[in-house]
């Protein structure tokens, strides 16, 4: 089967991908395309997976670079030596040709940025608590650091996880709230206590604000269990681990 790839309008231009689970060597849970090196799916099998994804973006295995992701707000800086060992933390930015970067999900919202132009990219992994906590902000601070320029950013955020099927109780909706007030907002009425978060509507709303141009792809991971791996759908169906999507940008 063949490399199944979205891409987003917003960032024509600019080499980018969401990667779904197809077109990969992983087989049983993970079967299909499984990017995580963390997860206990054949560490072979893995590496065979993301070789193709980095010979899609006509780089070498070793520049498709991806992180130890921590639901941090922390940022590093791609340079073209690459990295011996992947960094902790949940966003990257480059203005060096020839580096793809890469960032896993199950759920969580994978973000695609760019300032073409300036010749800038970045990628970010936004889950609800990184997103909280500034990742996005940080990472279209770190790219402005390298010369992207205001009012120049676009961002695509790829599949993840819809409001629909994403159900929270109220101590996570008071969280939010003790934030700020106007964050009641993405979140909509459940079965007794429960309540819907909406996290695109969330990452959307929070780069925005931050002065970047922004779009969803409109998939949901835990809906389509044939393109998409979920971390929700796994745990809910009581599986042990779950595979890793992967998406990937460079100039």
């Amino acid at each position: 089967m063949t490399l199944e790839i979205l891409t987003a309008d917003l960032l024509d231009g600019t080499r980018h991908g969401f990667f779904t689970r197809r077109g990969g060597a992983s087989s049983g849970i993970y079967a299909g395309l499984n990017c995580g090196p963390g997860s206990s799916d054949q560490r072979e099998a893995v590496a065979m997976n993301r070789a193709r994804v980095a010979a899609a973006f006509e780089v070498a295995p070793d520049r498709l670079l991806s992180l130890h992701q921590e639901h941090s707000a922390t940022v590093v800086v791609a340079d073209g030596d690459g990295w011996a060992e992947r960094p902790r933390a949940d966003a990257a930015v480059t203005s060096v040709a020839g580096v793809a970067l890469g960032i896993l999900t199950a759920d969580c919202a994978p973000v695609l940025l760019a300032d073409a132009e300036a010749g800038v990219v970045g990628a970010a992994h936004a889950g609800w608590r990184g997103a909280l906590d500034g990742v996005l902000e940080a990472t279209l601070a770190a790219m402005r650091r390298l010369g992207a320029r205001n009012g120049h950013i676009r961002a695509a955020v790829g599949p993840t996880i819809s409001q629909r099927a994403y159900e929270v109780g109220p101590e996570f909706f008071q969280r939010f709230r003790d934030e700020e007030a106007g964050y009641e907002r993405f979140f909509a009425p459940g079965a007794g206590d429960r309540l819907h978060f909406d996290l695109p509507g969330f990452v959307l709303a929070r780069l925005r604000d931050a002065g970047a141009e922004a779009a969803w792809v409109q998939a949901c991971t835990f809906s389509d269990p044939t393109r998409f791996f979920s971390y929700r759908r796994t745990t809910q169906s009581g599986g042990s681990d779950y595979g890793r999507l992967i998406s990937v940008i460079r100039l």
